[in-house]
């Protein structure tokens, strides 16, 4: 009891929590930084209300930062566009619908609201309303079933730099065509391994090219990398196990194993062997993980001003971790244990690079 008051004080103290308004401190401390008190009335529950409840007593660490952030921006927009003093039970599937029409009139850095942003915002609003709901605060289905969008084009599949830049080179496509383009970029074994020698040999803080070796062998999302914890590395068996929060919807994490390279099992050991301390397998103070935010201002630095200014994030070095496991010929089976896919969209997207596989395939009708 006394080691989680303390770490609540110190929460607040380094501001990852606020005192709410009109809260009582020590009542709020002693309930480990959640808002305690009456439940406020269904009748009387409005957006704001519900959303300031939410924030307030959703449990610490049951969702990433970055996640917590995003929700943030979409309950911003959500409260410009829906009345935030709306009663919430008695909202409406034509004022969602609403939503959707006004929402898609915003900009953008000059450029229209892409409806697969929109979703992702009612998205939250449904994830908010059920919540509500198994709290008791709201009864029956949310009013986000049955809203129309605009119908989204499948994601690009996965190209070279040189593929991408023959289409753009012939001309006759937008700003938006060129970026679903570049969001499809991934990189040959040969400019990974450019990419890689770059980083190491530039880079001056010790924990940024083990990062970045981590993504590129493993296929490890950004927030998995941030996540990984010293003991999920083992040298004996040479595999590493992947945090997940993404996969499941009823644990809170669950795990898959990838197996270490060399040069990955390698560098790692290089790279403990001056770590600061702590659990983290990718840490600057010893103490806490890095944050999202950091971890990109990392990758942006170390690739300022060089040829690979059209890799976005970490998440082209898991493209490319998949894209060169297919074009290698790998079983798609492995690559999506590897990879810890869920659904068939993200395999769609490298299964052109296994020619192989697919002419064998097709040969069976004629053989």
């Amino acid at each position: 009891m006394l080691g989680r008051i303390e770490e609540t004080i110190l929460l607040i103290e380094r501001g990852r929590i606020t005192l709410p308004e009109n809260a009582d401190p020590a009542t709020f401390i002693l309930s480990d930084g959640k808002r305690t008190g009456e439940k406020p009335e269904r009748d009387a529950l409005t957006l704001k209300t519900l959303f300031t409840t939410y924030t307030d007593e959703l449990p610490k660490g049951v969702k990433e930062e970055s996640t917590l952030q995003g929700e943030g921006i979409h309950i911003k927009h959500l409260l410009k566009h829906l009345r935030s003093s709306a009663t919430v039970q008695n909202l409406s599937v034509s004022e969602v619908q609403g939503y959707v029409k006004s929402r898609a009139k915003d900009k953008w850095r000059g450029k229209p609201i892409r409806s697969e942003t929109i979703k992702k915002e009612l998205t939250t609003l449904r994830l908010i309303w059920n919540w509500a709901v198994e709290q008791g605060y709201l009864t029956g289905p949310s009013p986000v079933r049955g809203i129309k969008y605009p119908k989204l084009n499948e994601k690009q599949i996965f190209r070279t730099t040189q593929e991408i830049q023959q289409i753009v080179s012939r001309g006759g496509i937008s700003e938006d065509e060129e970026r679903e383009l570049w969001d499809g970029l991934y990189l040959t074994r040969v400019e990974t391994g450019e990419l890689l020698a770059h980083v190491e040999a530039q880079c001056c803080q010790s924990f940024v090219y083990p990062m970045f070796l981590f993504a590129a062998h493993t296929g490890a999302r950004r927030s998995e990398i941030l996540r990984s914890r010293i003991d999920d590395i083992d040298f004996m068996s040479m595999t590493v196990q992947i945090r997940e929060k993404k996969k499941s919807r009823s644990k809170a994490m669950t795990f898959r194993r990838v197996d270490l390279t060399t040069s990955l099992a390698r560098i790692l050991k290089s790279w403990f062997n001056e770590h600061p301390g702590g659990q983290y397998t990718i840490s600057a103070d010893g103490l806490n993980p890095l944050t999202v935010h950091t971890a990109h201002d990392k990758f942006k630095r170390a690739l300022k001003g060089t040829k690979w200014g059209k890799v976005r994030g970490f998440h082209v070095l898991r493209h490319s971790f998949a894209s060169n496991l297919a074009a290698g010929g790998v079983d798609g089976r492995i690559i999506s244990e590897f990879m810890g896919h869920t659904t068939l969209e993200m395999e769609r997207r490298y299964r052109h690079l296994m020619p192989d596989i697919r002419k064998r395939a097709i040969e069976l009708l004629v053989s």
